[in-house]
C-alpha cells in the first residue's frame, strides 16, 4: 500500500520527498535566512520568539530541547536563562542551518551548556523522559507528518513538562487577513529573490503557512498526541501563535 501524502506547499508528495525538498530549500536559504527573516516581519519575529520563551518559564536547571532550531534564535532567548546546571540542545534537521547556528552562537560567546544534534522531529535520538522543555519554532509546518513528530516530542519530555509551539497561523480580523494574504503572495517571494535569489523558495514558504492546521487544529493534535492543559496565544491577531501543552 502507497505510504499517504503530504503537503509541499500546494502539491502533494510522498513523505519521504517532502522531507527531502524541505532540506533543499533550507539549505538554499541559510545564508540570507536571519536577513529575510527580519525583512519579511520587520522585525516582528524576535518579538514572538521572546513572548514564546517567557511564556515556557524556563527555570536555571532546565534541560531545554530546541527544536528545528535553525539559526539560534530561540537558543540565544533560552541560553540567558539557563544557570551553570542548566542545559540546551538545538536540534536541526539540516546540516547548514546547524551549522549557521553553531557559528552564530559561537560568535556570541556561547560555547558551554549547549549540544548540536542533527535529527528529524520525527525520529528523535534522545531517551523517553530527557526534557524539562521543548521549544519548537517557525518548524513544524515543514515537517513530513505533524502528528508523528509531536508523538516523539511527547515521549522525549519528563512528566509535567512543556511543550511550546510557535508558528504562523489563523489571522482572525478578516480585513487583515486579506491583507496579509496579499503581501505574502505578492512581496515575499519578490524579496526572497530581490535579497538571496531564491523567489523559489519563498513561495514554498508562503504555501506552506497557508497549509498549516490553524489555531484550533492544532491544539487538537496536540490533545491527540497525548497532551493536556493545551492553551494557544494569538499573536499579532494570528499571523502567529504560540501553543503550549503539558505532558501530565
Amino acid at each position: 500500500m502507497a505510504k499517504k501524502e503530504t503537503d509541499f506547499g500546494y502539491e502533494k508528495v510522498s513523505p519521504i520527498e517532502k522531507t527531502k525538498r524541505v532540506n533543499e530549500v533550507f539549505s538554499s536559504v541559510t545564508n540570507d535566512y536571519d536577513l529575510m527573516n527580519d525583512v519579511m516581519s520587520f522585525g516582528i519575529h524576535r518579538l514572538w520568539k521572546r513572548f514564546a520563551v517567557n511564556i515556557s518559564g524556563i527555570r536555571r536547571d532546565s534541560c531545554v530541547l530546541d527544536l528545528a532550531g535553525g539559526t539560534g534564535d530561540i537558543t540565544k532567548l533560552v541560553y540567558k536563562k539557563l544557570g551553570k546546571d542548566g542545559n540546551i540542545t538545538l536540534c536541526d534537521i539540516n546540516e547548514d542551518m546547524l551549522n549557521q547556528g553553531r557559528e552564530n552562537l559561537i560568535n556570541t560567546g556561547i560555547i558551554k551548556g549547549i549540544n548540536y544534534i542533527r535529527a528529524n522531529a520525527e525520529n528523535l535520538p534522545f531517551r523517553d523522559n530527557s526534557f524539562d522543555f521543548v521549544i519548537i519554532a517557525f518548524g513544524l509546518r515543514n515537517v513530513a507528518n505533524k502528528n508523528i513528530a509531536l508523538e516523539s516530542i511527547y515521549k522525549k519530555l519528563k512528566y509535567g513538562s512543556q511543550l511550546v509551539i510557535l508558528e504562523f497561523s489563523k489571522v482572525t480580523i478578516p480585513l487583515l487577513d486579506k491583507l496579509y494574504q496579499k503581501y505574502s503572495f505578492k512581496f515575499i517571494p519578490k524579496l526572497g529573490k530581490a535579497i538571496s535569489g531564491n523567489e523559489r523558495s519563498y513561495k514554498y514558504l508562503v504555501e506552506s503557512i497557508n497549509m498549516h492546521p490553524d489555531q484550533e487544529e492544532l491544539s487538537l493534535m496536540m490533545e491527540e498526541a497525548g497532551f493536556r492543559n493545551i492553551e494557544y496565544y494569538n499573536l499579532s491577531s494570528g499571523i502567529a501563535a504560540v501553543h503550549r501543552g503539558y505532558k501530565i
